[in-house]
């Protein structure tokens, strides 16, 4: 999951999709239409900021709200019905805000202690441009795989690489893709995930059954993703090896560089990999990188404030930026803190405030039994179980919901038709998971794009195996490749 598997207290079995056979499906599709024409009005004419300032986005959700509860009440569906369900929404996604404010105090004392500039001083000599993504696609599956998480893996070594691949002039879009492609590989596959343990609970299988089923679509998108990367790779135009010495110097000249702060990135991992709840390991992160940056950063500490305690907590709190001799890496050396992040944390909440109204008034379920009812063929079922997953990314803005619902309607209909329950797993798995970060106000999303600072616009296309997995899926059920049936008793 984008998440990771302490982030968040949802639970699956307790999660209750509202019916409502008063709403038509024509009214269900109302506030779903004019969401998606609002922001596409947003994004093709204003372009982004300047209809309702810089928060267009999550005023266009709260409209949509607002219309979906009109719908309701026009409906007769209690007013509290759609505040219970706003709440529940609110409620699971309080721990992943509070995760986003640690990484951005993550990113401001990082960035003070010397740890983000050591990681790009090492990482500028050892990846060179030529294998640079497919490199960082492999890098962050591993950590993804051992930690179980795509949110953290894009916290470490994510920030680490697209500042690295920055200095080597390469886009942060690409760059950005290449990560999230490989962490989100390690997500689906790693037992330590949530929703690779979610999936499998919702369909009907057990875990390891799952995973090894999985694999069948995974591994080869993975690998189309990585040839992808290698060619890109070998055609792009970086700034080369003659302005990389211009770099290292000048990170030489700020900073104390040396392997030791490698310390702070290398603790939060170990934490994580023993299970360690990420609020602790996160938090554990920041206090030694404080630890680090009075020890280590000392004059770096004394430019930022004539106070060296104000200046950790600016660090933490609000923006940092710290001033060298090149241009490209003061707009590398610099991090908003957690004040960065409220932006995203406002997205996610009015996000999580629509997708609560839709469920409450009855119009998620209403919409996934109508793709359900025309899934009269093998096919058609698959390609509806992959349209329900990606819709409700987009409407309920919650990859939880995008597998818990799809897995409930359609466990009966894949049972009825004889295909064995990994079938089902794994295409929630391969549109419902992936397919999240895909979507700006979705929370994983909004998430992946403040940790990186990369738009989801700008990494869109490059999240190779993000986009491809559903594919991959609907193709192997049209030609009938590795659908395994029930087992007859």
């Amino acid at each position: 999951m984008s998440e990771d598997n302490h982030l968040s207290d949802f639970d699956a079995e307790d999660q209750n999709i509202v019916e409502n056979k008063a709403l038509s499906f024509v009214e269900a599709l109302i506030p779903v239409i004019l969401l998606m024409s609002l922001l596409a009005y947003n994004i093709f004419f204003i372009e982004g900021q300047e209809w309702f300032g810089a928060y267009t986005n999550q005023i266009i959700l709260l409209i949509g709200g607002a219309v979906a509860a009109i719908v309701g009440i026009y409906n007769k569906v209690p007013f509290k019905v759609m505040i219970t369900e706003v709440w529940e929404n609110l409620r699971s996604v309080f721990v992943p805000i509070i995760i986003l404010l640690l990484v951005g105090a993550l990113a401001g004392t990082w960035l003070i202690s010397g740890v983000i500039p050591a990681m790009v001083y090492y990482g500028l000599q050892v990846l060179s441009p030529e294998i640079f993504l497919p490199a960082s696609v492999i890098i962050a599956a591993v950590i993804s795989i051992a930690t179980g998480s795509s949110w953290t893996t894009s916290a470490t070594v994510g920030i680490a690489l697209v500042g690295i691949g920055t200095a080597l002039g390469i886009n942060p879009g690409m760059i950005a893709g290449a990560v999230i492609s490989g962490a989100y590989f390690g997500d689906k596959m790693s037992p330590l995930s949530d929703t690779t343990n979610l999936a499998p609970a919702m369909a009907g299988t057990d875990l390891f059954t799952h995973i090894k089923y999985m694999a069948f679509t995974t591994v080869p998108t993975i690998i189309v993703t990585l040839v992808v990367f290698g060619i890109i790779s070998a055609s792009i135009e970086t700034t080369g090896n003659a302005d990389i010495s211009d770099f290292l110097a000048t990170i030489e000249q700020t900073f104390y560089i040396s392997p030791w702060l490698f310390i702070v990135p290398a603790a939060v991992i170990i934490l994580i990999l023993f299970k360690t709840k990420p609020l602790i390991a996160l938090g554990s992160g920041v206090l030694l990188a404080c630890v680090f940056a009075v020890v280590f950063q000392a004059d770096i500490l004394q430019t930022l404030s004539n106070s060296k305690p104000l200046a950790i907590i600016n660090s933490i709190l609000t923006d940092t930026a710290i001033v060298t001799d090149n241009e490209n890496l003061n707009d590398l050396f610099t991090a908003g803190g957690m004040n960065g992040m409220l932006w995203t944390i406002y997205l996610i909440i009015c996000a999580m405030v629509f997708g609560g109204i839709m469920d409450g008034i009855g119009a998620l379920s209403k919409i996934t039994k109508a793709l359900l009812s025309v899934a009269t063929t093998m096919f058609g079922l698959f390609a509806s179980t992959v349209a329900s997953c990606l819709g409700l990314n987009i409407i309920a803005s919650d990859q939880y919901l995008a597998i818990v619902i799809p897995g409930k309607m359609f466990k009966q209909a894949y049972e009825d038709r004889g295909l064995a329950p990994e079938n089902l797993s794994r295409t929630l798995e391969d549109s419902g998971t992936v397919t999240s970060v895909l979507i700006p106000w979705n929370t994983c999303g909004a998430y992946q794009s403040g940790v990186l600072g990369v738009g989801v616009g700008e990494y869109f296309f490059y999240a190779i195996f993000n986009w491809l997995s559903p594919f991959t899926t609907l193709l192997f059920a049209a030609f009938r490749i590795k659908i395994k049936e029930l087992q007859k008793r």
